[in-house]
């Protein structure tokens, strides 16, 4: 358990932990190119990790993660039928995208999780690889895969997810024939970005993608940017703390990413952009960020939803603030993720103070109300946790937070973060 702390405005320059997404398939990339590849500033939490222990346990060499080096290195290799389960932890990204890369190789392997990894949905890529031809066992962890030769298929995903289309694409680099993925709303498309960067043929149209077989991937040298999804509770941080500017340093501004700057913009913030530049095809530049001289409520719905689902739960927190009713929907993705996400940001603000409706789908809050410090539980959730540290900031009272360990699987530093540009209240 851990109380936290409370400023009264954050002021600075901050580089928050790298891309937790691109992290992972920087790796998986990595481990399929055809030479060595150079990964700067990785994020090693403990989700990173069981990718790179899976990777290690099918042969391939990745040099600097024992030691959390700030550059690594990732040395394909023929793989290998793993001796052991591969384990993936507690994430997601590590089961549904490995998936796909052991489903279009011979060898047989079980991939497992953790209990709450071991609840959450697989049909949604077990379902298409069974279409290219592909022999697994199970819909939920542990999946036991039988690889062999696939087809390349046309798929309509039911939702847009990027770990499914990322999924069926990196089983489509050794298919036969093209594969190809339609989604109801355009979800991050960092693999496609890094695979065409790569040497891969890949084309977009619209709504569908489309990947050639490759077995040739060109190495890289890679600096992992700044997670957006990190940023966000310190850019919800600023909204809420008067006074507040700070500088986001090498930050991924990735357009499938920056759903979070349009609700910034919703409620009435303003931000700058410098330096846009390229990084393997992801755009990356310094954001800086002020505090609003009004906060005004917020609608997340349809399109939008893709584009910040992982940054709903400090958003409510946001939207507990702002002057009006602010609405949350088509965000039922939200009850799958760690933990039943709508269910415990909304019991919690709740219990806090804070007047919202759950609905099946979302939340509709009323605002601004009085935040009251409370021992809250994480659930194990790395961004329920950190949402509630930034609804600590503007609570009366202490808040105390219980298993706050969650919160290293995606921001190890997030505690030094926060006190490195905080002005104690």
């Amino acid at each position: 358990m851990i109380t936290a702390p409370r400023y009264r405005s954050l002021r600075g320059s901050l580089r928050v932990p790298s891309d937790k997404s691109l992290t992972h398939r920087a790796l998986m990339l990595g481990s399929i190119a055809n030479d060595r590849c150079v990964i700067r500033h990785p994020l090693l939490g403990e989700d990173c990790v069981s990718t790179a222990s899976c990777l290690a346990a099918l042969g391939v060499h990745v040099g600097g993660i024992a030691t959390r080096e700030p550059e690594i290195s990732v040395l394909p290799a023929e793989w290998k039928a793993p001796e052991v389960d591969l384990d993936c932890g507690n994430s997601g990204t590590t089961m549904r995208l490995m998936s796909g890369l052991l489903a279009s190789r011979p060898i047989n392997s079980v991939l497992v999780g953790d209990a709450s990894l071991s609840r959450r949905p697989m049909r949604r890529i077990v379902d298409p690889l069974r279409l290219m031809g592909a022999n697994i066992d199970g819909d939920t962890a542990p999946l036991t895969i039988r690889g062999g030769r696939l087809d390349g298929i046309h798929y309509q995903s039911p939702v847009a997810s990027a770990q499914v289309k990322s999924c069926l694409l990196l089983a489509g680099l050794r298919a036969s024939g093209e594969t190809s993925v339609s989604e109801p709303a355009l979800s991050r498309d960092h693999s496609e970005r890094m695979l065409a960067a790569m040497g891969a043929k890949v084309i977009r149209d619209g709504l569908t993608v489309t990947i050639a077989p490759q077995q040739n991937l060109d190495s890289f040298d890679f600096s992992v940017p700044a997670d957006i999804s990190s940023a966000a509770f310190a850019m919800v941080a600023v909204c809420l703390l008067p006074g507040s500017e700070i500088t986001f340093q090498d930050l991924s501004v990735n357009p499938t990413r920056t759903g979070v700057l349009d609700v910034i913009q919703q409620v009435g913030g303003r931000f700058d952009r410098e330096n846009l530049r390229d990084s393997l095809g992801e755009p990356v530049a310094e954001v800086t960020l002020k505090t609003p001289t009004a906060l005004a409520p917020f609608m997340i719905e349809g399109d939008l939803v893709p584009r910040l689902i992982d940054e709903i739960p400090v958003l409510a927190v946001l939207a507990t603030q702002c002057h009006g009713t602010s609405v949350i929907r088509d965000a039922a993705e939200l009850r799958v993720k760690e933990t039943d996400r709508i269910q415990t940001i909304g019991e919690g603000l709740r219990r806090m103070g804070a007047k919202l409706e759950l609905l099946p789908d979302g939340l509709v809050i009323e605002g601004p109300t009085s935040l009251t410090g409370i021992t809250i539980d994480s659930a194990g959730d790395h961004r329920v946790g950190m949402a509630f540290a930034v609804a600590a900031l503007i609570a009366s009272g202490e808040t105390r937070i219980e298993n706050e360990h969650a919160i290293h699987s995606s921001y190890p530093s997030f505690w030094s973060d926060l006190a490195s540009v905080g002005l104690p209240a």
